[in-house]
């Protein structure tokens, strides 16, 4: 693929957490290849064998998890989502006067990447080393990211609601019938 680059790995001087070989990396359902995955403070990057391959941005990873549905992958693995577009993209041409109703211009591209390692105990400790990595990049476009302070978040100064300071008394909702 044409996004595969050739870049040294990164090391500790770059925030390096974990470092997983015998991975193979698949996008968008297409696999890779096998190689070595690199979790470091400033990007997540992935080479094989050859020195070949890509680095992901804090920034662009939406979502990241373990994913252990074998109904969805056939093997357990590292989910991750990013917002970004990689790879050839194929165009469909439209009949002259068509127009088009489905216009993916205000849709965000997305890909997804799985990290397969050989060896599934390692899961866990990925998914901590990427929720210590991307908790180090908050969202730019998350307004709620930035009124954080490491203060108690005041709901009334925010939201304009008033709060029932009054203390719950325990049992206290215990005998209430719900009729859904």
């Amino acid at each position: 693929m044409s996004f595969l680059k050739s870049f040294p790995p990164p090391s500790s001087e770059d925030g390096l957490r974990q470092q997983q070989p015998d991975t193979e990396a698949v996008l968008d359902g297409k696999g890779l290849g096998t190689g070595t995955l690199y979790i470091a403070e400033s990007r997540l990057s992935w080479l094989d064998g050859s020195g070949l391959g890509f680095s992901l941005d804090y920034p662009t990873i939406s979502l990241h998890a373990v994913s252990r549905d074998l109904n969805a992958y056939p093997q357990e693995h590292l989910y991750v989502m990013v917002n970004a577009r990689f790879g050839e993209v194929k165009e469909t041409p439209m009949a002259e006067g068509e127009e088009d109703e489905d216009s993916d211009e205000d849709i965000e591209p997305i890909a997804e990447f799985r990290f397969v390692p050989s060896d599934k105990s390692a899961l866990e400790a990925l998914f901590a080393a990427m929720c210590e990595c991307q908790a180090l990049h908050p969202d730019p476009e998350d307004e709620d990211s930035d009124d954080y302070d490491g203060e108690e978040y005041d709901v009334e100064a925010h939201d304009g609601m008033e709060i029932d300071a009054a203390p719950t008394v325990a049992g206290q909702f215990e005998d209430a019938d719900v009729d859904h």
